[in-house]
């Protein structure tokens, strides 16, 4: 499993053409299949606990390029005239002198021995897409495992009047109100 401290670099979509859900996606709506492929990342990010790129080729659009975060993913769209391949070798280069593991996630070979050549480890598309799935089903697994959480977990510690008044309290009630109302 990776480490707090590593980063992966995802080629966005070199994932959303390798992996069958997010392949069907694309055909009808490219966005949506970028926003699971984004949900999908964001959650195993969490499991992880890594820091997580993705990179969007925009060679083709005109303009100086994006970087911004959503789901605590930092989502880069490459500028002009720069493919994702170029981006995620910057990237590479950008990142390896810090003391980390760095993995690019990119099923093209050549881009694999580009970032690995850079001191980069690689991850093929089935193996991000395999690790995506195993972290799914032990988050899954875990919160079948716990019990579920009390509706009140004080209230085996709490005195009687103590809980009533709290009840109360929850309720915008007073004690006082509740005397009267017996009385």
């Amino acid at each position: 499993m990776l480490r707090r401290e590593d980063v992966l670099i995802v080629d966005g979509y070199n994932m959303i053409g390798a992996w069958p859900e997010l392949e069907r996606l694309k055909l009808d709506k490219l966005e949506d299949a970028r926003d699971r492929l984004l949900d999908l990342l964001a959650n195993y990010q969490s499991y992880a606990g890594m820091t997580v790129y993705v990179v969007f080729d925009a060679f083709r659009v005109p303009g100086l390029g994006a970087e911004f975060k959503q789901h605590r993913l930092n989502i880069v769209y490459t500028r002009e005239k720069e493919t994702a391949d170029e981006c995620i070798e910057r990237l590479v280069g950008e990142m390896t002198s810090v003391k980390r593991n760095l993995y690019v996630a990119t099923s093209d070979q050549t881009e694999q021995r580009v970032a690995f050549g850079r001191g980069a480890l690689r991850l093929s598309a089935r193996e991000l897409r395999l690790a995506v799935e195993e972290g799914k089903r032990e988050i899954e697994a875990a919160l079948r495992r716990e019990p579920p959480p009390k509706r009140n977990p004080l209230g085996g510690v709490l005195k009687p009047d103590v809980q009533l008044r709290l009840e109360l309290m929850r309720r915008g009630q007073s004690l006082e109100a509740e005397d009267d109302g017996d009385g």
